[in-house]
């Protein structure tokens, strides 16, 4: 036990907490586990952690017990009595906020709530909106951001995805260039679909995220297009791929130095960086594509 708060299930039963699939919802009742992924986050002694979809709080209480300042973001009102609980067992080192993690400015939440020690965010994230948060949060400026590290669960496919590198082209996409642009990203551990209730179909995995404090300059909404643009057509050349962003494709090929017989799967980051400034350096003349 991590303290002395009645076990998971028990406060689960009591409040009728039964996981929705709408929200994405599998909960952690093991507190060895939820203590771990605490402790990938740590150290937490004056750190404030925003965490994303507490449910019945099983992070959130291993958080706690660990010396974090927690701002844990819910939708689900069910679960605002458990939460409750919580809170008034660690006496004012847990705020609550009802509403949409993905209409609401995080870096700004742990502005107005936090210590003067690091900010960090730490979450079970919900599946069905996990890869639309990390984007969002990747792509917010400034940047760094007020956060120094981010250690989230996604499913596996997804952690894949996030760490890749041309080397594993199967997963490389907009996702790892937008993460290997801004941070660096690596898988702690795999979790087992047996330690939620209900167990989902897939392994999970613990991803930390350390933001770059200096990453190559490049305007995040331009080498979001170009990549997507990129991956949407992978098995194609890029001078074909390209041809989407409705500017002249070879001539952001010569502007970056790549070849146009190159596939996306090929290009580093720092060429992904590079057709993003020539692709912002086009947009206003409008160019039309070959």
């Amino acid at each position: 036990m991590i303290d002395d708060l009645p076990p998971l299930r028990d406060v689960v039963t009591r409040h009728g907490l039964d996981a929705k699939k709408t929200l994405g919802q599998n909960f952690l009742y093991d507190l060895n586990l939820t203590s771990r992924i605490a402790r990938a986050a740590g150290p937490l002694e004056n750190a404030t952690v925003v965490e994303i979809g507490p449910g019945p709080g099983g992070l959130t209480r291993a958080l706690l017990a660990q010396g974090a300042r927690v701002v844990a973001i819910e939708r689900d009102q069910r679960c605002q009595p458990a939460l409750a609980e919580i809170a008034a067992h660690y006496p004012g080192r847990l705020t609550v906020v009802e509403g949409d993690a993905l209409e609401i400015d995080v870096a700004e939440l742990a502005r107005m709530h936090g210590t003067q020690g690091p900010a960090r965010i730490c979450a079970n994230l919900p599946y069905n909106v996990a890869t639309a948060l990390l984007t969002r949060w990747i792509e917010a400026e400034p940047w760094p951001s007020v956060f120094d590290r981010y250690v989230l669960m996604f499913q596996k496919e997804v952690a894949l995805r996030i760490v890749a590198t041309p080397a594993q082209r199967s997963d490389y996409g907009r996702l790892a260039v937008l993460c290997g642009w801004r941070t660096k990203a690596r898988i702690l551990f795999d979790v087992s679909p047996s330690a939620f209730t209900p167990p989902p179909k897939v392994t999970s995995s613990i991803v930390e995220l350390v933001p770059n404090p200096a990453p190559l300059p490049c305007d995040p909404g331009a080498l979001s297009r170009v990549a997507q643009a990129a991956f949407g057509q992978r098995r194609k050349m890029l001078r074909q791929s390209l041809r989407s962003l409705g500017v002249d494709a070879g001539e952001m090929l010569a502007h970056a130095g790549i070849a146009e017989t190159k596939r996306a799967e090929e290009i580093e980051v720092a060429g992904f960086v590079a057709l993003a400034d020539a692709f912002a350096a086009q947009r206003p003349t409008k160019a039309s594509a070959r």
